[in-house]
């Protein structure tokens, strides 16, 4: 096992985070908000190689172009245009690479999010933030935002991503992109809904909104200021407008053709059925 080394810092303070990353090369930050440009600033001056930001969701090509028309933005546009900058100083500036999962699989899990102590500043840590409360037996998804085109969404488990993560720096980092998309399965939100009843072995109660009356139902909650349900509603719209999917994961390929992943990824029926047994 390779040896770690626990720093505890002050990230409001930029000259300790500077003098912590003296000699770094990668940075993978966990961190979002004003603590995370911060992180970017000191990066930046002790010249990290590449910054890998907290940016674990679905393809930066999927989300809206500015923090202003994003309802989900948690720091992300922020962090991202400091990062572009910086990358863009001369000689060299510190790089970065955005990792892209999807959705983590832990969301459907008993206890959800919480209880692997994720989520705290996404606003989808409990089991009944998001799509699906598997211990409920209950969904509510917004089936597409396109008759024709069913809403998707990609999956990984936690652990796998921390494997591709790992995974990837063998590739070497001066061949990373601006964005490794990576994912354990792919399906529509109706199918994650089947797959859930399935594996519980019980119906679920399920509603199904359309694309324009989640948008009207979000509209009114925006009125009333009712933040909570306004947030829950931008979370189903954004999945129905493809924001946790993309078609070609990169980094699966990257790592499949280097012959660097020892086992696939676990896909999703898997996955529920380690942690919810399989009623089947």
């Amino acid at each position: 096992m390779p040896e770690s080394q626990v720093v505890v810092v002050d990230y409001s303070n930029v000259e300790e985070l500077h003098y912590t990353l003296q000699g770094i090369d990668l940075v993978i930050s966990t961190i979002s908000g004003a603590e995370q440009l911060n992180l970017i600033d000191a990066a930046r001056r002790a010249r990290v190689r590449v910054f890998v930001p907290s940016e674990f969701e679905g393809s930066v090509f999927h989300r809206p172009g500015s923090q202003a028309s994003d309802p989900l933005d948690r720091g992300s546009h922020a962090a991202l245009n400091l990062l572009r900058q910086i990358s863009q100083a001369k000689p060299t500036g510190t790089q970065y690479t955005v990792f892209s999962c999807g959705l983590f699989m832990e969301r459907f899990g008993p206890g959800g999010l919480q209880a692997h102590n994720l989520g705290a500043s996404t606003g989808v840590q409990a089991p009944s933030d998001y799509l699906v409360n598997v211990s409920q037996c209950v969904a509510e998804i917004v089936e597409s935002s396109n008759p024709q085109r069913p809403a998707q969404v990609a999956l990984t488990s936690v652990y796998d991503v921390a494997r591709f993560v790992a995974a990837a720096i063998e590739l070497g980092l001066e061949n990373w992109p601006r964005e490794f998309k990576m994912r354990g399965d792919h399906m529509s939100v109706s199918e994650v809904v089947r797959l859930c009843s399935v594996v519980r072995g019980v119906s679920f109660v399920v509603a199904v909104h359309k694309h324009q009356d989640a948008l009207t139902r979000a509209e009114m909650f925006r009125q009333a200021e009712d933040w909570t349900q306004w947030h829950y509603l931008q979370r189903l719209i954004a999945t129905a407008n493809g924001r946790y999917h993309f078609r070609q994961a990169n980094l699966n390929e990257a790592l499949t053709q280097a012959g660097l992943m020892n086992s696939s990824p676990m896909k999703f029926r898997q996955w529920l059925e380690a942690v919810w047994g399989s009623a089947v």
